[in-house]
């Protein structure tokens, strides 16, 4: 059995739907005034419906004559966590995207933002305003932080605890479904974040309705959720009916699940495979595509692998140690899960076989890790060279553009653009941001802000640096510093940004990077450090190859172009002037670009540089 839960406004009455197994009497209080008796079944659900209400209408549930809590799957939450619930007309929204038919993740260029921090408003009207900024780019899908309410005006959003509420501050359920038909109308797929691995400390009332956690299984914070303990199937239901709410009801287009090793089930089917079948059959239903990337750190292709192969069935999943492998071996960091990597076999390894553990040795675990991807197609696996937790989990929050040399941002935003994977950009990359992306929160509990301030310094006992001011989670400072800055005006900026643009043009219009299989890649070494990675493509008996050459050493180097490379023509070099550090007029670096293309096969990169050439058979 899997109902609708929450209050569901549709044809001028509301139904209302409760899970609450042990209770022994429900009733929904109207606006503090009007009370109604709610009817139980055999599975523990309460409903009711109503035809005194209309949108706008507050109210909070009545458990056993005595608590008053508000809805579980409320769809919002005007006076925050411990305020009462809205009722809202989602299905009287009149939408403008009946052509819009969803992206398939193997075509997506992503961009993940928050929504606080991402514009000066801090809503989803702010975003909208930056839509067209984001096409110019060559963005395709944004990929939204939690949304859920959570306490206060500020938070990162992994401290929801109404997941079905979109936030108040944030412009609620309107702001959302007007974002998203923006989108749609403009070509851009949304992936909206979820958390379906724990609820917040703050305003969590879920265990005065039921069983939601379960004390056999224990997780970072705290118990788990039920998904496999008794009355698990009511908790199932909360999390699958969110899923689909979103997708259906807010047109959302996939979905974005953090920490999916965190989500204990020892069941006979596992609530991820659960949940996408549940997905697979609305896509037959709504004629869209949607899409489910799992955040996983266990190198474990069960994740994405067919539901009928005994697999889980996602999409796809981010891929952590494509950016681990990268950055330990630019920073030279050792720190924690950085111990793992370092050496430039990393590297190769990560653009050519995915998993750079994939049944090795991990230093850092102490154990044999992972299995291999070779069976899977680079476009289920999401990379990048920033993203909220690399960034927001140091301790200052500083971003790539602060600890490497612009040089070297250029090398690592080829790498993550022209890979074979599905790249995504984290908020202010593309024009070098220099302000940080610090944690954030705005509890009403000084206790909870306490041992907050207290968890994130204990946190970094890898990446503390002495000497340097901590900054506070539950400062506004801290969430305004962690804002975007939009300042694009220094030659450096706008050079790097007009430099992203030309990167995404080629992924998206050369016909080298048409194939996503494996077997359209070649990757090798060409020299110390310098990677070669051969992208290829046969479009109506026509063979388009590109050749993206990387150096990641700190020196400069030569190397030859494999001998068959006949017809080559430069497509783009990031020494060239007009990705320098200064304007055209002031640079005095030398166009490399037109000495490496008169010396082919031979081709020259200085250290931190890519070059990408064309070759048409």
């Amino acid at each position: 059995m899997n109902p609708q839960i929450g209050a569901v406004f549709q044809d001028n009455s509301c139904q209302f739907t409760l899970w609450a197994p042990k209770a022994q009497s429900v009733q929904v209080i109207i606006n503090d005034d009007k009370k109604y008796l709610l009817q139980s079944d055999p599975h523990g659900y309460w409903t009711a419906n109503i035809d005194d209400t209309k949108p706008g209408d507050l109210y909070h549930y009545l458990l056993n004559g005595e608590l008053k809590r508000a809805d579980p799957a409320s769809r919002a939450q005007p006076g925050g966590v411990h305020g009462p619930s809205e009722i809202i007309n989602v299905h009287g929204y009149q939408w403008k995207d009946h052509d819009w038919k969803g992206l398939q993740m193997e075509d997506m260029i992503m961009y993940e933002l928050h929504t606080g921090t991402f514009t000066p408003e801090h809503t989803f009207a702010g975003i909208q305003k930056k839509l067209d900024y984001l096409l110019n780019l060559g963005i395709n899908t944004i990929e939204i932080m939690p949304i859920a309410q959570f306490p206060g005006a500020r938070n990162w959003g992994y401290d929801g605890v109404y997941p079905f509420a979109a936030h108040h501050d944030y412009g609620g359920p309107l702001g959302l479904l007007q974002l998203v038909d923006t989108c749609h109308q403009k070509g851009i797929a949304v992936v909206l974040d979820v958390v379906y691995n724990h609820f917040g400390p703050e305003g969590n009332y879920t265990s005065d309705f039921g069983p939601y956690f379960t004390d056999k299984y224990h997780t970072p914070w705290g118990m788990a959720l039920n998904f496999d303990d008794a009355y698990c199937d009511g908790v199932r239901n909360f999390f699958l009916q969110n899923a689909l709410m979103w997708l259906r009801d807010y047109h959302i287009d996939g979905l974005r699940l953090d920490a999916v090793h965190a989500i204990k089930d020892m069941g006979a089917q596992h609530f991820l495979a659960q949940l996408s079948e549940e997905v697979q059959q609305l896509e037959k239903n709504t004629g869209r595509t949607y899409t489910l990337i799992g955040e996983c750190d266990l190198n474990d292709n069960k994740f994405i692998s067919p539901v009928a192969e005994r697999g889980y069935g996602l999409t796809g999943q981010w891929i952590d140690e494509f950016h681990h492998a990268m950055r330990a071996y630019i920073t030279g960091e050792q720190d924690g899960y950085y111990a793992d990597f370092g050496k430039f076999e990393h590297i190769q390894k990560a653009f050519d076989q995915t998993y750079v553990y994939d049944g090795e040795y991990s230093p850092h675990r102490k154990k044999v890790f992972g299995s291999s991807a070779e069976a899977h197609p680079f476009s289920q696996f999401v990379v990048f060279s920033q993203n909220h937790d690399q960034v927001g989990n140091r301790m200052l929050g500083d971003r790539m553009t602060t600890i490497v040399d612009f040089d070297t941002l250029k090398l690592l935003a080829g790498a993550v653009l022209l890979s074979p994977y599905v790249p995504m950009l984290f908020m202010g990359e593309e024009y070098a941001e220099t302000n940080p992306f610090q944690y954030f929160v705005s509890h009403t509990d000084p206790a909870l802000v306490k041992a907050v301030r207290e968890g994130r310094k204990r946190e970094f006992a890898y990446f503390l640096r002495e000497g340097l001011e901590f900054p506070d989670p539950q400062s506004e400072e801290t969430f305004l510093h962690s804002s975007l800055s939009w300042d694009m005006e220094t030659p450096e900026r706008k050079h790097m940004l007009a430099f992203y643009k030309a990167l995404i043009n080629i992924r998206k219009d050369h016909p080298a990077f048409v194939d996503k299989d494996r077997q359209s890649t070649k990757i090798e070494s060409l020299a110390s450090d310098v990677l070669l990675m051969t992208r290829h493509s046969h479009i109506g008996g026509n063979k388009f190859t590109a050749f993206c050459v990387l150096n990641f050493s700190d020196e400069a180097a030569t190397v030859t172009l494999p001998d068959n490379s006949t017809n080559v023509h430069l497509l783009i070099n990031s020494t060239d002037k007009q990705w320098s550090k200064q304007d055209a007029a002031e640079s005095s670096e030398t166009n490399i670009s037109e000495k490496s293309e008169s010396k082919l096969p031979h081709v020259f990169l200085p250290r931190r540089s890519l070059v990408v050439y064309e070759c048409n058979d």
